[in-house]
C-alpha cells in the first residue's frame, strides 16, 4: 500500500509530466483562444531559440530567416491575443 509520501509531487515529477499538468491547468482554467495562444507562442518561441542559434553559427540560410521571421511574428500575435486576454504571466517565464 502506498503512502501519501510515496506519491509524486510537482517537484519529483519528470518535465514532460509538469507540461502535462501545465497544460491540463490552462484548458480547464482559461478560454480556448487563451490556451490555443499560449501553445503557440511557446511553440513558435522553440523554434525561434533554435534558429538564432543556427543564426548565431553563421549557417543561416534564406529559408530559415524567413522561418525565424514567422515564429517572431507568431509569437508577437500570440502575445498580443494574451494581452489583450490580460493573461501576460502565461508566457512571462518563457520570455
Amino acid at each position: 500500500m502506498s503512502t501519501l509520501a510515496d506519491r509524486p509531487t510537482p517537484s519529483n515529477l519528470p518535465p514532460a509530466a509538469l507540461r502535462a499538468m501545465r497544460s491540463l491547468e490552462l484548458r480547464l482554467t482559461f478560454p480556448p483562444q487563451v490556451v490555443e495562444a499560449v501553445a503557440r507562442y511557446e511553440a513558435a518561441a522553440v523554434h525561434a531559440r533554435d534558429l538564432a542559434a543556427v543564426a548565431a553559427s553563421g549557417r543561416m540560410s534564406d529559408l530559415d530567416a524567413d522561418s525565424l521571421a514567422a515564429a517572431e511574428d507568431l509569437m508577437a500575435d500570440a502575445r498580443a491575443t494574451l494581452a489583450s486576454a490580460g493573461q501576460l504571466r502565461l508566457i512571462e517565464v518563457a520570455s
